[in-house]
């Protein structure tokens, strides 16, 4: 009951897009795009397979991609869980979407394209960063780049400074549920340096 069926009954409930909205899309990363690309940090991964769908945040400490050309974005695979769900998902279909963010904006880029998992060993040369290479990079050819309206990131009031993390479960926590008699307690303490020692 609602449900709404068809394309035509979606489009007569929000009617016509504004201008605007589809002027902003190009079918390459622009030199203003490209500027805005490379200040972001943060990204988010979505990509789609034969089990579903997945989205993934992949940060670095400098630009979270590098520009081949216009068309393609290159971004490594550092290091993570290996769950390789991503990973998966690029080679068993290879669509992906991003979402570029910047710390303070509320504008956010988008980007759709397709894309394919390589270990050629130039272009992870391109990625040496004190010694540290990616097992893997992602190369996506840009299909569609265009910034998103501001709104969500204003209504959740993402960059107020608030610290909204009080009082939820850790990841400990979390395994504890997952898994009786998992020592969650000693995960969540040895975490920090954990981390450290395999960030990349």
């Amino acid at each position: 009951m609602g449900k709404v069926t068809d394309i035509a009954q979606l489009e007569a409930l929000y009617g016509v897009p504004a201008k605007p909205s589809l002027t902003k899309v190009a079918d390459h990363v622009t030199p203003l795009y490209a500027k805005w690309i490379a200040a972001s940090r943060l990204c988010i991964l979505s990509t789609v397979g034969p089990d579903g769908t997945n989205g993934s945040p992949r940060g670095d400490d400098g630009p979270v991609v590098q520009f081949a050309d216009p068309k393609t974005l290159l971004m490594p695979d550092w290091r993570g869980n290996n769950r390789m769900d991503c990973l998966r998902n690029i080679v068993a279909d290879g669509r992906v979407s991003l979402m570029f963010i910047v710390r303070g904006s509320n504008n956010v880029i988008r980007v759709n394209g397709t894309a394919e998992v390589t270990i050629d060993a130039s272009v992870i040369a391109g990625f040496d960063d004190r010694g540290r290479k990616p097992r893997s990079v992602i190369v996506v050819r840009v299909a569609q780049v265009y910034i998103q309206c501001a709104r969500a990131l204003m209504r959740a009031q993402t960059w107020d400074g608030t610290d909204e993390s009080t009082g939820l479960p850790s990841l400990g926590e979390i395994l504890t549920e997952a898994e009786a008699g998992f020592d969650g307690a000693t995960y969540d303490a040895t975490w920090g340096a954990r981390a450290k020692e395999t960030m990349w």
